[in-house]
């Protein structure tokens, strides 16, 4: 069950507020899509900060749960010879995307480990959009797994803060020449491309 007055719409939000240094136009508009004004956004990222700064609010997995309601889908994970656990859930906001929540190896006696990863993935059965060029490449239109997979080897980078992601790699440009080009992630969803650092 969601905390009272904080649910799918308020988490949406909060992911919504640190998109907005890239794209404030999209969040704008996504922010009236959810029926909801700036005033909200804000209001929903000072409680999500204040939740998860407070002592008795819930940790690791049971923190998503609460707020979200039970994940959609739980797998294992297998990376070398340590155990994973991925939980996705819905949100509205991008129906072929999921959140999901990486938690890693529990403890001896069983159960979950601690939040490794958070953030948007492709949702299982849907189709990756057709990356080609760097035209292609447009906000929101993909998250990193479907930059990596269209744009060989990209290399991963850390970003600039904890829910954000970077990837160097070479695509074609309008010319068809390859251009390096660093992608920009926020809450793993593609945000902008631009020329690689010194190119």
């Amino acid at each position: 069950m969601a905390l009272q007055g904080f649910g799918t719409t308020q988490f949406q939000l909060v992911l919504l507020r640190r998109m907005a240094d890239f794209n404030p136009g999209l969040v704008e508009e996504a922010v009236r899509r959810l029926g909801c004004s700036r005033a909200e956004l804000r209001e929903a990222n000072r409680r999500w900060q204040a939740m998860t700064r407070a002592p008795r609010f819930p940790r690791g997995a049971r923190r998503f749960a609460l707020v979200l309601g039970p994940a959609e889908s739980s797998r294992p994970l297998r990376i070398g010879d340590l155990a994973y656990t991925a939980r996705q859930w819905l949100l509205p906001l991008w129906p072929d995307l999921r959140f999901e929540v990486l938690l890693g190896p529990g403890s001896p006696g069983g159960g979950v480990g601690p939040v490794l990863n958070e953030w948007l993935v492709r949702a299982g059965g849907s189709a990756p959009p057709g990356l080609r060029t760097v035209a292609d490449l447009t906000p929101w239109s993909c998250v990193v797994s479907d930059v990596a997979g269209a744009f060989p080897p990209a290399v991963p980078r850390e970003g600039s803060a904890p829910t954000r992601w970077r990837l160097d790699f070479t695509a074609p440009g309008p010319t068809g020449a390859p251009r390096t080009l660093t992608a920009d992630f926020t809450w793993g969803l593609l945000q902008e491309v631009r020329p690689a650092d010194g190119s």
